[in-house]
């Protein structure tokens, strides 16, 4: 399973990181992404992770979420409540399904212990992954819902020993920092055409980024909107210098 990495964000319980090693190592993931930590490397991490030394070793700690996802091609984030814009969401074994199908590089993002990701984090994953806790006891420890999701992960990877799980595309699917400039080029677009008031911008964007992640693009797609929107760009520009020569003649 060398193409999925598990990323903690800002663990405050060194602990936990521990324990999210040894759940990797028990079912065969090494890849582990520790987005700020607040106490890392640690002795109680050592001690927790039972032998997984190798898995804590090789973490590779990075101060922001978009440097732990920027290579990323499938993004999938845990959350444990509705939000105000609904997100593609799926379960745990639909998320394992989705790891394995492509073999696309796929990162899991786990949240702070006390209040999970942001908004804002959540808004860089694709889809979501709740694992459905009883209501009146929601509250699931990171370590327990990492493996949770690793287990999940081995018992597909198992399932399909020996077979060949794959959808034939003949481009790769863009990186999560092919994406990103390409929104950022759309909200410029969307600002010059005065599609988008920059001081009252609402949900405009928040929607255009899950309308693509849901159609999860290709590289080259990325590169036909960006090159359609350069178009826009010229036209604009050409469109504004011709007034403003009209203007200089009045």
């Amino acid at each position: 399973m060398k193409n999925i990495r598990i990323v903690l964000v800002n663990t405050s319980h060194p602990g936990n990181i521990g324990a999210t090693a040894r759940a990797m190592k028990n079912m065969g993931l090494d890849q582990l992404y520790l987005v700020a930590p607040k106490l890392f490397p640690s002795d109680e991490a050592t001690s927790r992770s039972s032998g997984a030394v190798d898995i804590l070793e090789g973490a590779i700690v990075v101060n922001s979420l978009e440097e732990a996802i920027s290579d990323c091609q499938l993004v999938i984030g845990t959350s444990a409540r509705e939000r105000h814009i609904p997100w593609p969401l799926v379960d745990p074994k639909q998320a394992a399904e989705m790891a394995h199908a492509e073999q696309l590089a796929t990162a899991f993002v786990f949240g702070r212990e006390d209040r999970g990701l942001t908004n804002e984090e959540l808004q860089r994953c694709h889809y979501h992954v709740h694992i459905p806790s009883v209501e009146s006891f929601s509250s699931l420890n990171l370590g327990a819902a990492v493996q949770v999701i690793a287990y999940e992960l081995r018992m597909h990877f198992l399932a399909q020993k020996g077979q060949t799980v794959t959808k034939k595309w003949d481009v790769p699917v863009a990186s999560v920092e092919q994406f990103e400039y390409m929104l950022e080029h759309l909200e410029r677009v969307l600002v010059d055409t005065e599609f988008l008031d920059p001081n009252a911008p609402r949900q405009v964007m928040t929607r255009f980024r899950r309308l693509y992640q849901r159609a999860q693009l290709d590289q080259q797609e990325v590169g036909m909107l960006r090159g359609m929107f350069s178009a826009v760009d010229k036209l604009v520009a050409g469109a504004t210098i011709e007034s403003a020569i009209q203007k200089k003649d009045r």
